[in-house]
Order: C-alpha cells, then structure tokens, then sequence
C-alpha cells in the first residue's frame, strides 16, 4: 500500500509526511490518545519533537486526528 504525500480533510490537502503534524495527528488518534499536537523536525522518535506550533500546524495535526477518528480505526491492544 503507498501511502499518499498528503492528508486531506474537509477540502483542504496536508503534508503527511512520516513524523509531520497530520501524520502525528492520526496516529495519536489511532493509538487513542488524547489530542498532543506535536510533529517531528525529521522521522517519528529519530529527530526533534517540537511542541511549540504555528496555527498552521496545529490545523494541520487537528486534521490529521479528526480524519482518523472518522475514516480510521484504533489500535486493537487485544
């Protein structure tokens, strides 16, 4: 499965780079946690976790956690 350059929800596209705040965003959601936005400079866990974000990534990482909660799942622990 390829995964697409970009996210997108409600009309809008995001980048959705491995480790970017709409990547972050879904998987925060898939794993059900509660909403962090964050994103990594490069690779999730391998690069800088940066918290401090513009309005524009924090749109970007609630896009990602909202499009999850409706088109994805969550992380059978089962």
């Amino acid at each position: 499965m390829t995964i697409p350059a970009y996210g997108e929800w409600n009309g809008k596209k995001y980048d959705n780079r491995h480790g970017g705040a709409f990547d972050r965003g879904s998987a925060d959601s898939w794993y059900d946690r509660g909403r962090n936005p964050h994103y990594y400079v490069g690779g999730t866990g391998t690069s800088d976790r940066v918290e401090d974000l513009t309005p524009e990534e924090v749109e970007a990482y609630n896009a990602g956690y909202d499009y999850n909660e409706r088109f994805g799942g969550k992380k059978d622990w089962g």
